[in-house]
């Protein structure tokens, strides 16, 4: 790809970005992005063939802007499914906040918009993707609880972290990000570990 090329597929991505944090689901046309990135619509079709291409796309451009591999270094670099769990429960859990703006809008949509819903849904698919990682780490150890699969702990830690329960828990209750997390942690433990 040429670097004008990529440059305008960068601005297409970070207009996406600021459509979708601003909150009004109506301006997430392919025309509206279009037009915020500067380009015609036929332009932007060069660049992703579809909406739902250019939803997931400008999602995975925001891990990359924030570094999210950087963030879950320590989790893949664990060395016991205990550390594990911890720094991914950590990583995701500081990251939540980063991407709520936009994962807030994908979700709104996602009842109405099938394009936002794939979109979220692919990078739910990615957290759950960490969750069975941890979870597995857990089970190697020979810690996860006996009476879980790994399929039902990988269950139950996606929906202790999802996104809806930290906006519960910070938005609503006003929950610090400092006790999210620790009470996270908490809950993933007498959840998952054997006692």
């Amino acid at each position: 790809m040429s670097s004008k090329s990529e440059k305008t597929r960068s601005r297409v991505l970070q207009a996406t970005l600021d459509l979708l944090e601003a909150g009004d689901p109506q301006l997430t046309r392919v025309s509206d992005i279009a037009k915020a990135s500067g380009i015609s619509r036929q332009a932007l079709y060069l660049h992703f063939q579809t909406r739902a291409e250019l939803l997931i796309a400008a999602t995975k451009y925001l891990d990359e802007k924030v570094d999210v591999d950087a963030a879950l270094a320590d989790s893949r670099a664990a060395t016991s499914g205990a550390a594990r769990l911890d720094a991914f429960i950590h990583a995701w859990g500081n990251h939540i906040p980063v991407i709520y703006g936009v994962g807030r809008a994908l979700m709104a949509m996602s009842d109405t918009d099938d394009e936002a819903k794939a979109a979220w849904e692919d990078r739910m698919a990615a957290v759950r993707h960490g969750c069975a990682a941890a979870v597995t780490a857990l089970s190697s150890d020979g810690i996860l609880r006996a009476d879980l699969t790994k399929e039902t702990a990988t269950d139950l830690l996606w929906a202790i972290l999802s996104v809806r329960n930290w906006e519960a828990l910070t938005q609503s209750c006003g929950w610090t990000q400092d006790a999210y997390l620790a009470e996270m942690k908490r809950l993933a433990w007498v959840a998952l570990i054997k006692s």
